[in-house]
């Protein structure tokens, strides 16, 4: 009863989402507060009446403002259903192979396997980080996608080494920046778009807009390409973002200061934890990103999390290799930090 494709699909595997008790939930990178005050002013007037009609598929309003913030013009952005629906339009856009880091987001293989790509993994520095020297293929070059900062660890690859990269790459092969969490720290690669035809910047507003319920993402790149992902889009379905995710993203972006002030005060509670845990004894990779990416002296990553999650906190655990000694933790406020930290010390004392 089912297609052949079907009976081969891996799917990406969600951070948990468990109804069983009230948890701290630190293990999905959800903003720890709330939206800006246009947003919930135009929540709360919204007029039921505009949900009739069909959202506008080109997003026209929403584009303008995104170009604006990114210093574009509209024909250099695309807007999907979350930043996981535009990267798998640039997927199957863009890439017949591909070339990604062996440790990153885990969606990019599901993306593969779902159209029929052919993938390459390349292996990490030793620290973890992308070695984009090995990213070149001496046969070939494939197109190539890397999150910066990356997920799982939080690294981050500073944008003139990603600009070198770029400079010597193959102008005819793709090369996607995921910056899924560059607001936490990062520089964008996003001016670099009118310099690099093979460029795409993926970004989102579920992390740093505290919009991850509303499903908000954006492309930038030049016209064809963007021209391409809506001959993509409109061959799947022509209003993924609908008209109440379109107002919500354009009152988000035009709310610069108090969204600023949520992102400052995330940075400074990811640095004040990282500072505490290594004090404890803990490796922590360095981060810019709303994580931290570390392990407990000891113990592994199963334990940290099963442990954790006992006693109502819920962390990422990776059971990958190279991955399994730590977890990832989300920076959520000061006070659940600080209840993490707490928690962390009791479990240090468990008997091995």
């Amino acid at each position: 009863m089912l297609s052949e494709r079907m009976r081969h699909l891996t799917p990406y595997t969600a951070g948990e989402q468990p109804r069983d008790r009230s948890y701290i939930k630190l293990n999905t990178n959800e903003n720890p507060y709330p939206p800006t005050g246009k947003v919930a002013r135009f929540l709360k007037r919204i007029d039921p009446d505009m949900l009739r009609l069909y959202p506008d598929p080109n997003m026209t309003r929403l584009r303008q403002v995104i170009a604006e913030r990114e210093g574009l013009a509209p024909e250099n952005v695309f807007a999907g259903n979350g930043s996981d629906e535009v990267l798998s339009f640039c997927f199957y856009a863009f890439f017949d192979s591909v070339r990604f880091p062996q440790l990153t987001y885990s969606f990019y293989p599901v993306y593969c396997d779902f159209y029929g790509i052919s993938k390459t993994t390349v292996p990490m520095k030793p620290d973890l980080g992308i070695d984009l020297e090995a990213m070149v293929s001496r046969e070939r070059q494939d197109p190539v996608i890397v999150a910066n900062p990356n997920s799982p660890t939080g690294m981050y690859l500073e944008k003139a080494e990603i600009e070198k990269f770029l400079h010597r790459y193959n102008q005819e092969s793709i090369v996607i920046v995921d910056e899924a969490y560059i607001d936490f720290g990062g520089e964008t690669c996003a001016g670099l778009i009118n310099t690099h035809k093979n460029l795409v910047v993926v970004r989102t507003l579920s992390k740093s807009h505290s919009l991850a319920g509303a499903r908000l993402g954006y492309a930038l790149a030049g016209k064809p390409l963007i021209d391409a992902l809506f001959v993509v889009k409109d061959s799947f379905n022509s209003y993924p973002v609908d008209t109440l995710a379109q107002e919500i993203g354009v009152r988000a972006l035009t709310d610069c200061a108090p969204n600023r002030r949520n992102i400052e005060k995330i940075i400074a509670t990811r640095e004040w934890t990282a500072g505490k845990l290594a004090e404890m004894g803990w490796s922590v990779k360095p981060s810019r990103s709303n994580f931290l990416f570390c392990s407990m002296p000891g113990r592994d990553g199963f334990f940290v999390y099963s442990e954790l999650k006992k006693r109502g906190i819920l962390v990422r655990y990776f059971d990958k290799d190279r991955l399994r000694d730590s977890v990832r933790i989300s920076i959520g406020t000061r006070k659940q930090m600080q209840s993490l930290l707490t928690a962390v010390q009791v479990i240090a004392r468990e008997p091995t």
